[in-house]
């Protein structure tokens, strides 16, 4: 989704607003990833032939905890399927009009069969570090496929709301035990009658501490950044009650604010996970 006729300095402003860093680096890469936006409203044009393997290959070439490879990923392009999925997930219409949903796992069910058949042990499997090493991998995983579908020119939308009700997710799409859904990934062509801006993300001091973390410089460059996405929301005509902490501040508040993701510790067990 790289625009070629937009600057390294364009993007950085519209990733940092007046907080652009200084020394970037600029390579065609590194303007692809500050590209990225998230992308709700698709066209109806059809994926090139070969997207789907082309992303997979993308994602297993990512980085995974000692080549356990600890996740699965299911590609969903049936109407039906995805309309039910979109329910599950806060109703989200992105999910019925995109023409491929993938739904990445963690999936640690996959190593126990294979010692399973071997007759070896895997009690390590129901320890929370390779429940923990399962999301990591798929969520690294997922986001060499984003890269790889926005250098096609694609768009993408992550849908954490695949996990309000996961246990219905794991119904719909046959996971066996020890298998959780992560979250969820809507591709498509992007409607050009609907274009997605880049949004801003915080100051660089808010999230890089050098040698030790730093909580004073957090401050002022969260201060900053309030003043960044109240101008971003203003020009997007976006109507967001309050400034970044208040948004945020709203959406942790409490365990009502979760969309149903409170019990997931529980979800997880019911999923075969043991998590001692």
């Amino acid at each position: 989704m790289t625009d070629t006729t937009t600057t390294t300095q364009e993007l950085l402003h519209q990733r940092y607003g007046n907080d652009i860093p200084p020394s970037i680096i600029s390579t065609p890469i590194i303007d692809l990833l500050l590209s990225h936006r998230s992308v709700r409203s698709y066209s109806n044009e059809p994926l090139p032939e070969g997207t789907l393997e082309t992303m997979i290959a993308a994602a297993q070439s990512a980085a995974t905890s000692s080549n356990l490879q600890t996740w699965s990923v299911v590609a969903v392009t049936d109407p039906e399927r995805k309309h039910r999925l979109a329910t599950l997930a806060g109703d989200q219409n992105q999910i019925r009009r995109a023409p491929l949903f993938l739904v990445w796992l963690a999936d640690l069910h996959r190593i126990a069969q294979a010692a399973d058949a071997r007759q070896m042990p895997h009690e390590g499997l129901d320890y929370l570090e390779m429940w923990l090493v399962g999301v990591i991998d798929a969520a690294l995983a997922a986001q060499n496929a984003v890269v790889a579908a926005e250098s096609l020119g694609l768009g993408t939308v992550y849908i954490g709301a695949i996990r309000n009700h996961p246990l219905e997710v794991a119904a719909e799409l046959q996971l066996p035990p020890m298998v959780m859904p992560v979250f969820g990934m809507c591709v498509g062509r992007p409607n050009p009658a609907r274009p997605a801006a880049i949004k801003p993300r915080l100051p660089q001091e808010a999230v890089l501490h050098r040698e030790v973390y730093r909580p004073e410089q957090i401050p002022p460059a969260v201060e900053r950044y309030n003043a960044t996405m109240s101008a971003f929301y203003a020009a997007q005509q976006m109507n967001v009650e309050g400034d970044w902490v208040d948004h945020s501040a709203r959406r942790v508040a409490g365990p009502h604010t979760l969309s149903g993701r409170d019990v997931l510790r529980e979800v997880l067990h019911r999923l075969g996970f043991r998590l001692k």
